[in-house]
């Protein structure tokens, strides 16, 4: 994500019920930041409002709610962000063959249990999948990795500050 945000590109991400709330904590951490005062980083978490998501599912079917957007608003060289915490959902599958197509890279969280996500990655994408078992280990598993995730880009892209 640093090589893209580096590079002008912009962070998108998606997921779905609980996993749409991930995608916009990630975005709103690098659009507005956590502890440190320094420019918005560009990243979008893709649109969960209910007339996006229904015009899209009634014209292109509940599987293209978010590689619609990716076909829209990716561009190569950005970073697609997929939050799963239970079962792969077919949005998501088709969110990430969107991404190959606009040659935007792709991160994964998913959970121990499901590796439908990862065997679609490719080259240098990324899967992090957590152990836990029970959905909400990794739905807090998945928050902690966020919040790392931001303190690392943060520090790559703006050096050590004084904090924890």
């Amino acid at each position: 994500m640093v090589a893209t945000l580096l590079r002008e590109g912009k962070v998108m991400a998606c997921g779905n019920g609980v996993d749409a709330g991930l995608s916009q904590l990630l975005c709103t951490s690098l659009l507005a930041g956590l502890e440190r005062d320094r420019p918005s980083l560009p990243a979008m978490a893709l649109s969960a409002d209910g007339a996006s998501l229904t015009g899209i599912a009634h014209e292109h079917g509940l599987d293209e709610i978010w590689a619609c957007q990716v076909r829209a608003l990716g561009q190569p060289g950005d970073t697609l962000v997929c939050f799963s915490s239970a079962t792969a959902a077919g949005s998501l599958l088709r969110a990430i063959e969107a991404a190959r197509e606009r040659n935007v890279a792709v991160v994964v969280l998913s959970n121990a249990q499901d590796a439908a996500l990862s065997q679609l990655l490719a080259g240098t994408d990324i899967a992090v999948a957590c152990t836990a078992t029970r959905r909400p280990r990794v739905i807090e598993l998945h928050t902690v990795i966020i919040h790392l995730l931001c303190e690392l880009i943060d520090r790559s892209l703006f050096g050590n500050y004084n904090g924890n």
